[in-house]
């Protein structure tokens, strides 16, 4: 467990940094935050690629991938929903709650606990052993489909904010492009894996990233082509064929067996698993760890702002039909305290993780309670994909308590990911399908 609690320290260091760094930067905020963002991408498709390479689809049986899916889809949604009811029957005034305009961003800033961290997620439970189990196995096809759902869902709310837009209609079609080339070349394409390759691609699709970002954003600086990176680095690592210690490359299809994993014999042999790649792979994911925290948006002074009272201001003292799309939240929160904060965020992060509890009632012929408990907990970690949430929030001008509730739950809930492993390793500790992995 030594790496886990490496990685939670980074983590923490990262978020606590994040806080610091950015009033550094004075008059290059925007430089800083590209930095950043591309660094995290970065990391998050060297592991990604990894993942699709390991992974593997059983074509004889897709129909429990649709199952799969929908539980993802729950454990997206659940949460979701869960505090975006919070936020606008709780946080607001009852003269907002029937505002079309309060509960459009209300959506928008509740989706930021819907997606699992899968980078986050699988550098834990591999770091903490667990990669050659069920519920290493489950979880990871859950946290990607999951965080496909919440890259899916993000486009009607942004078109709920912007309207209609042609870029969004770009996003959808390369999206299911990229998920047809994943099927049809699934282990087939016969490029180099090793540690510098990898960060080689890993490099070219961040990269490739910011720039339609940034050329996108130059025609219409509100409607962005966002690419996340997490959806094309999969499915590159699912088309690279798989290859032994020796560099031969194994044949498609050769390596699934009926539940769609590579053998123990075969898992072994995979040029992966020699000590340099392992190092290698250590390295990316405690690099991940940091560019994690500090991806997360400043906290510190909107705090202060909110227990002020600063924007917020009494909602009978708004005219709400001069608002904006952005604006509501920001104008109908009332003034928090320190402690009024605090409590909400206690709240909504108890909210976002009981709503990711679905999957635990799932599986009953797959694996024991204490398996399908573990998978529900693997589902609580967050952090890049939420974080990005957030941002497009703030980019739309969403802001005020509310807004402050969600960074700081967020950055709760990152820093809790050591202690969710934990819990999850200590619930399969004596679990006998861990013990046959072993």
């Amino acid at each position: 467990m030594k790496k886990v609690a490496l990685y939670s320290g980074l983590l923490l260091a990262g978020l606590v940094l994040s806080q610091v760094l950015p009033g550094m930067w004075s008059g290059q905020a925007e430089a800083y935050g590209t930095i950043v963002r591309v660094l995290v991408m970065l990391g998050l498709s060297y592991i990604m690629v990894h993942v699709g390479y390991e992974f593997d689809i059983d074509k004889s049986n897709v129909r429990k991938y649709g199952w799969d899916y929908l539980v993802a889809a729950t454990a997206a949604t659940f949460p979701w929903i869960l505090c975006c009811l919070y936020f606008v029957f709780v946080l607001m005034p009852s003269s907002g709650w029937s505002l079309a305009g309060v509960w459009k961003e209300s959506l928008l800033a509740s989706r930021f606990t819907a997606p699992t961290s899968a980078g986050v997620l699988f550098s834990m439970l591999a770091a903490a052993g667990l990669a050659s189990t069920w519920v290493f196995k489950k979880a990871r096809i859950l946290a990607i489909f999951d965080d496909l759902d919440t890259v899916l869902l993000m486009i009607p709310l942004k078109m709920a904010m912007v309207g209609l837009k042609w870029q969004l209609g770009v996003i959808v079609l390369l999206m299911a492009a990229q998920l047809w080339l994943a099927w049809h070349y699934l282990h087939r394409v016969r490029i180099p894996v090793s540690w510098g390759w990898v960060l080689l691609y890993s490099g070219v699709i961040a990269g490739g990233a910011e720039i339609i970002y940034h050329l996108s954003k130059g025609i219409d600086p509100k409607v962005p082509v966002h690419i996340e990176v997490l959806l094309p680095a999969f499915v590159l690592g699912c088309m690279i064929a798989r290859q032994r210690a020796s560099g031969a490359y194994v044949k498609a299809g050769d390596t699934a067996n009926d539940q769609g994993t590579q053998t123990s014999a075969e898992h072994h042999d995979d040029i992966l698993e020699t000590p340099a790649e392992k190092k290698a792979g250590t390295t990316m994911s405690a690099f991940f760890m940091v560019m994690v925290g500090l991806s997360m948006p400043m906290f510190i002074n909107q705090v202060g702002g909110a227990a002020s009272g600063g924007a917020a201001a009494a909602a009978a003292a708004v005219d709400v039909s001069k608002l904006e799309i952005g604006q509501y939240l920001k104008a109908l929160t009332p003034p928090m305290g320190w402690g009024e904060i605090a409590l909400h965020v206690l709240a909504i992060t108890v909210l976002s993780n009981l709503g990711k509890m679905f999957p635990a009632f799932c599986y009953r012929r797959e694996a024991s309670w204490r398996q399908r408990l573990a998978v529900a907990i693997g589902m609580w970690p967050r952090g890049e994909v939420g974080a990005g949430v957030l941002a497009v929030s703030i980019g739309y001008g969403i802001g005020g308590p509310i807004l402050v509730v969600a960074m700081l739950s967020l950055a709760l809930n990152l820093m809790l990911t050591g202690v969710f492993i934990l819990i999850i390793k200590r619930l399969l500790a004596n679990d006998p399908t861990l013990a046959e992995a072993r």
